[in-house]
C-alpha cells in the first residue's frame, strides 16, 4: 500500500472577518469568507477551494481514463458550479454541478461518442474527491461530447 502526504500549513491572525493565508507545497494564497457570506472576500475561500478540489480531481481522472482507453480528444474544458444552503443560519454545501464539455476528432465514430460519455459518468464515481464527500454533497454531471469541426 502506498501512502501519500500532503501537508497544509495555515495562518489566521485576526477573527471571523480577516484574511488568513494556506500555503502547500504547490499553493500558497490568502483565505478568507466570501462577500456572499458577509465576508471580505480576499483571496479564495473553503467553498471554492472545495469545488476546485472536486474540478481538477474529476477532470484530471476523466482524461487519465481517456487516455488509458485509447479515446482520442480534440478539446476537454469544463465548468463546475458549488450550490451552497444557508438555512437558518447552518451552511451546507448541497451540490456539485460539473459541465465537462469533450470534444473529440471530427472523424470520431459512435462507438467513441458513446465511450466518452461513459467515461465522463465513470470518472466522476472513480474521483477521489467525489469518494469522500459522497454522501455529503451531491454530484451532478451535465457532460456535453461532440465532434470537431
Amino acid at each position: 500500500m502506498a501512502e501519500h502526504r500532503f501537508l497544509l500549513k495555515a495562518n489566521w491572525p485576526g477573527l471571523r472577518n480577516d484574511v488568513g493565508e494556506i500555503e502547500t507545497a504547490n499553493l500558497k494564497t490568502k483565505v478568507s469568507i466570501p462577500p456572499e457570506m458577509d465576508g471580505p472576500g480576499v483571496g479564495t475561500n473553503p467553498d471554492e477551494m472545495l469545488l476546485g478540489a472536486a474540478a481538477t480531481c474529476y477532470i484530471i481522472t476523466l482524461a487519465a481514463m481517456m487516455q488509458r482507453s485509447g479515446l482520442d480528444k480534440a478539446g476537454l474544458t469544463m465548468e463546475s458550479e458549488g450550490i451552497v444552503d444557508v438555512t437558518k443560519g447552518v451552511i451546507t454545501y448541497k451540490k456539485i454541478i460539473h459541465r465537462p464539455h469533450i470534444v473529440l476528432k471530427a472523424d470520431a465514430s459512435e462507438k467513441d461518442f458513446a465511450l466518452a460519455h461513459r467515461l465522463a459518468k465513470k470518472a466522476e464515481t472513480s474521483c477521489m474527491i467525489s469518494r469522500a464527500v459522497q454522501g455529503n454533497v451531491e454530484i451532478e454531471l451535465r457532460a456535453a461530447v461532440e465532434a470537431a469541426n
